[in-house]
């Protein structure tokens, strides 16, 4: 059984930094795409960013693009997003997910494995 946790979020004021973690378990984390969502109250769940399985291919939703950073560490299977310059718009949950096969999607649809969710709250 796949488990995804995830773990850095948190309260950080405008301008601020915070670095998400997502350690997974449960099949061989290196053969998978990666992403990253998130979810404000009221709001559907949008992407965030994705990696591919070796780490050469990332894809980023316009909002977080130059402020947030998709890595992965396969030694360690785990997934990380820097984010950078954060917004008060940047509050929300964010979950990670683990995708169907090595490809960069964004599509929820496209992902099978989802994690409980951090909180991230960013203060103006």
């Amino acid at each position: 059984q796949v488990q995804l946790v995830e773990s850095g979020g948190g309260l950080v004021q405008a301008g601020g930094s915070l670095r998400l973690s997502c350690a997974a378990s449960g099949r061989t984390f290196s053969t998978y795409a990666m992403g990253w969502f998130r979810q404000a109250p009221g709001k559907e769940r949008d992407f965030v960013a994705a990696i591919s399985w070796s780490g050469f291919t990332t894809s980023y939703a316009d909002s977080v693009k130059g402020r947030f950073t998709i890595s992965r560490d396969n030694a360690k299977n785990t997934v990380y997003l820097q984010m950078n310059s954060l917004k008060p718009e940047d509050t929300a949950v964010y979950y990670c997910a683990q995708g169907r096969d090595s490809t960069v999607v964004t599509g929820t649809g496209r992902y099978d494995y989802w994690g409980q969710g951090t909180q991230v709250t960013v203060s103006s």
